[in-house]
């Protein structure tokens, strides 16, 4: 469970937030806010789960949150869970207190403090309300008041064991009434309780649980929302005033609506919300598949990119196997097989061609005890055989055939305690107590696994008690290793991960943390002797941060990378400095990495935001020193894939004509990829003088006229990227920031526009369906860094190279993609022909018109300069019919002559969702094309010489002069 760090407050709508105290409180329920003075706030403060202490209670701001007083709740183990307020008289409140603490053990969701308060003065005091209410101790309390009748408050009670029941009150809670032995059930009652009173209907509760409870008599009987079609475990209800029959709900299968009291349900597919565990990736070709398991939402899986225009779809993924996901793994070489998990070690093998799901945990023999799994329990391929599998109870096992067989390499490798018997909330408990085993993980289990891949006989693992075991002969003998005797080391703590190096047979890395006994610290251990003395590595990472997963890349052996609970971090020199990646990185728990080799991915599973992958993280592999010091680096690429990308809900638009809500992951970039760094901000003269004066504390000089003219013309500091193909021709400019630090640009291989650029900004089309420049031809390309500042071009890098391949071929044999590409070259100076002709044509003909104006106002005799002009002004008609058709018959619709235009037109959409080349019909349209623009080129000019003419006469028979002609002269 993660662990928050207080009250956050926004004045902007949420755009940005401030922490408002109440730093210690770890885990906060429910936040009031006064219905007429937004100063008061009320806060329900669970407290830490982990351990006693903390800023736990109710907490009382009557200044927007600067200030925090407490009211209820004690020092130790008492929270308050829930708050409920008369909608008559804000000061009129009840709350509910709640006594519980977690270990890596157990759970006790009761105690004492646990109890039924209410308050007439806004929460200043508390009377404890008893009459009627259970005396042993009690678990989570779930309160309601009703909108109807505010004197009826409810109360679902958490018992001993996982029982308990609904409790109701007709008088503000100084008497109180069993109504049935109602309870949340299934993962146990503290993970729901919660309850909430129709605005409807009195006496209509709903009782949120796995599947929601639903009583239409104050708590006597309940019945079974319908739930059809919907995902369970339910945990947050909201309503509408205006409409009776609509529920919107909160489950931990994402956000549903319905809008007929639950016979129907809508879900809202477009928010990226699941909580991975862990991550798995293969090796399918071309795109590699992403593996996860989730909280409550099976193992998933689906593509790391699509070949589509639109992105990755919910519909592109997959559920792979149901329950809880856990740890995936996946077969090297074989992107058939792979293995998924459901909680506790429940192991399957998948077959990815039918879809069949075979179970293989391992399982006891006949006089053996029950073994016991973690709730998330580890799964390894071996790197030596990827037949091979290792998973994991209390003991190793390993399987030589994908789960068929199995055989143990040790006995129990933990502490193997009775955790009934072990100290919670302080001190040993009493059976008749709010215990609740059912959803946790078992204790004293394995927890990580780790073979070194140039030694198969050297396997590590690590336990939930504190424990690392090591063989070096393949698991016939196994040296413990108590973490605790390690210098800093907590005195349990959780084994998160364990990696061998990849290499060095002799070194090992630990991931741990000690979070469930109330310790927020990371903790990295290193090993350079398989494990006999060790070394902290975690440095500079926050104080306040757990780590999650290590992973190490598989080329530089020093660049490592770390999954926590606030982000991700990197390490290019082992350990020794933490950086935390950007990149719009969320600040969420990381729960697992793991690097896709062949395309040199780190992709990342988060708890509670999805997936996220770093593309190509080979540009890490050369950071260093050297590099950060230079003004500017340009980074290696890898090699780029030379398709077309296909439509599927169309062939335009990110989510076709699906509709806003449709969701849609991006791909990466299509093209090529280039990474950057800029030690500096470019800066203008006028930011470098700003820059200079904000740090003179004293008199600020007047920079003088020159300089200040000078900045008003220089143009802002540029930087690009130059790509040439092999032949050293430059193929392309791509615009990158000029601002100090990492950036990433991407050409997309296709060469620059070849539409004329018009000096008169265009009107927005209905749909852009002008041509476009199509791409380069597969092959040897570079690319090299420039900018430019105050005029002055500056090469910023040497060049790089990469290559571009051809991601597949089609099912036709046509021309080679060198021939393509010439073809496509060709249809582009064609348009660029055609483009320049238009915008000229138009340019011309509105020359005419305004012609007319200056023969108007010239003293010019009639007849000679009115016939010319009007020659000229017929014959660009003619040329305007010929390019673009016969206006009259355009009009109502009519089909006309073929144009250049329409011809232009149908090699495009011939050629530019295709790479199979030309055919007869499109070499034969090109020809004629030239063949009419060269025609039309032709009598344009000699239209345009006619006019120029024209104007000449005119300004020297006296008549004005007219913009855009050669100047007169004097």
């Amino acid at each position: 469970m993660s662990f928050g760090d207080g009250v956050y407050r926004s004045d902007d709508g949420g755009m940005t937030w401030k922490n408002m105290g109440l730093k210690n409180s770890n885990h906060i329920s429910k936040i009031v806010i006064h219905p007429e003075n937004s100063d008061v706030i009320w806060v329900a403060s669970q407290g830490p789960l982990w351990t006693k202490g903390g800023e736990r209670g109710l907490y009382k701001s009557i200044d927007g949150g600067k200030n925090w007083k407490k009211t209820l709740g004690n020092s130790e183990w008492t929270g308050v869970t829930d708050i409920a307020i008369d909608p008559r008289n804000p000061d009129q409140m009840y709350a509910a207190t709640w006594d519980r603490h977690r270990t890596v053990a157990a759970y006790m969701g009761g105690g004492p403090g646990t109890g039924l308060y209410r308050s007439s003065d806004g929460g200043e005091t508390w009377e404890k309300l008893k009459m009627g209410l259970p005396e042993s101790n009690m678990g989570k309390i779930g309160l309601a008041i009703s909108p109807q009748k505010p004197d009826v408050l409810y109360a679902a009670i958490e018992l001993d064991r996982r029982k308990g029941g609904v409790y109701r009150s007709s008088d503000r809670g100084s008497t109180w009434k069993k109504m049935s032995n109602t309870v949340s059930g299934a993962t146990g009652p503290h993970y729901y309780q919660e309850l909430y009173a129709s605005p409807h209907e009195f006496d209509r509760l709903y009782l949120l649980d796995v599947r929601v409870q639903i009583s239409e008599d104050g708590g006597k009987t309940f019945r079974r929302m319908t739930e059809k079609h919907k995902h369970s475990d339910n945990h947050a209800l909201a309503f509408r005033k205006d409409d009776p029959d609509y529920l919107l709900m909160g489950t931990d299968g994402g956000v549903y609506e319905t809008f007929d009291l639950a016979e129907n349900w809508r879900f809202m597919g477009n928010l990226p919300l699941t909580q991975f565990y862990k991550v798995a990736v293969d090796d399918a070709e071309p795109f590699y598949n992403i593996f996860g398991g989730t909280q409550d939402n099976s193992t998933e899986g689906g593509p790391s990119r699509t070949d589509n225009i639109h992105g990755i779809q919910n519909s592109d993924w997959k559920v792979v196997l149901d329950w809880d996901g856990h740890q995936p793994a996946t077969e090297p070489g074989n992107p058939n097989i792979m293995y998924g998990q459901r909680q506790e070690g429940t192991l399957s093998r998948i077959d990815m061609i039918t879809g069949e799901v075979m179970d293989i945990q391992p399982q006891p023999a006949a006089d053996e005890d029950y073994e016991r799994y973690n709730w998330d329990a580890p799964i390894l391929v071996s790197p030596h055989s990827p037949k091979r599998i290792f998973h994991a109870s209390q003991r190793l096992w390993v399987s030589d055939n994908r789960g068929d067989d199995w055989r143990t390499l040790s006995g129990d490798l933990t502490r193997d305690q009775n955790r009934l018997e072990l100290p919670i909330m302080g001190k040993q408990q009493s059976w008749d107590n709010a215990w609740d085993l059912n959803a946790m993980s078992n204790y004293n289990t394995i927890t990580s696994i780790a073979q070194s891949p140039l030694n198969e006989n050297l396997i590590y693992i690590g336990t939930d008690d504190g424990l690392i075991q090591v063989t070096e002969d393949y698991g016939k003998t196994w040296r413990k290793i108590e973490v605790s005797a390690i210098k800093g080391m907590p005195k349990i703590p959780y084994i998160n991960d364990i990696k061998a190096d990849l290499h060095d047979a002799n070194t090992v890395y630990v991931a741990m943390d000690n979070h469930k006994y109330g310790d927020y610290q990371p903790y990295i251990l290193k090993s350079t002797d398989r494990g006999k003395t060790w070394k902290s590595i975690q440095n500079n990472l926050p104080k306040r941060n757990l780590v999650w997963r290590l992973v190490q890349d598989h080329e530089k052996k020093d660049l490592w990378f770390a999954g926590t609970e606030f982000g991700i971090y990197f390490s290019p020199n082992a350990g020794q400095k933490w950086i935390k990646l950007q990149g719009n990185v969320p600040t969420i728990s990381f729960r697992d990495l793991a690097i896709q080799r062949r395309e040199n991915d780190l992709v990342a599973a988060s708890f509670g935001r999805s997936f996220y992958v770093f593309d190509d993280i080979s540009v890490l592999r050369e950071v260093n020193d050297d590099a950060l010091k230079n003004d500017a680096t340009l980074f290696s690429t890898r090699k780029v894939w030379w398709y077309i990308p296909r439509g599927h809900l169309g062939f335009e638009g990110k989510k076709g004509d699906q509709g806003a809500d449709h969701f849609v992951a991006d791909n990466p970039p299509f093209g090529a990829v280039f990474t950057y760094y800029l030690k500096d901000d470019l800066k203008t003269q006028q930011e470098i003088r700003a820059t200079r004066e904000k740090r003179n504390k004293g008199n600020i000089a007047f920079p003088g006229w020159e300089a200040l003219e000078a900045e008003r013309m220089e143009n802002p500091p540029k930087v690009w990227v130059e790509i040439k193909d092999a032949n050293g021709t430059v193929v392309r400019r791509v615009d990158g920031m000029a601002k100090k630090g990492f950036h990433r640009v991407a050409w997309d291989l296709r060469y620059p526009s070849p539409n004329a650029i018009s000096m008169v900004e265009p009107p927005t089309p209905l749909w852009d369906d002008s041509p476009k420049a199509l791409m380069a031809a597969p092959g040897t390309y570079s690319a090299s860094l420039f900018q430019q500042v105050d005029g002055a071009v500056k090469a910023l890098s040497q060049p790089i190279e990469f290559e571009v391949v051809p991601l597949r071929k089609g099912a036709l044999e046509g021309a080679t993609p060198e021939e393509v590409a010439g073809f496509w070259r060709q249809y582009e100076s064609v348009v660029r022909s055609h483009s320049a002709i238009q915008i000229s044509l138009a340019n011309t003909m509105a020359r005419t018109e305004r012609m007319k104006k200056v023969l108007n106002n010239s003293p010019t005799a009639a007849g000679s300069f009115d016939n010319r002009l009007t020659e000229v002004r017929m014959e660009l008609l003619k040329i305007n019919q010929q390019l673009n058709g016969e206006k009259s018959k355009l009009e109502p619709g009519e089909k006309t002559n073929p144009t250049v235009g329409g011809r232009l037109f149908s090699l495009q959409i011939g050629i530019d969702h295709s790479t199979y080349g030309p055919t007869t019909n499109h070499k034969n349209a090109l020809l004629l094309i030239k063949k009419q623009l060269n025609s039309t080129q032709s009598q344009l000019e000699m239209s345009q010489g006619k006019l120029s003419q024209l104007a000449k006469d005119l300004v020297k028979s006296g008549a004005p002069w007219m913009e855009g002609e050669a100047l007169p002269k004097n």
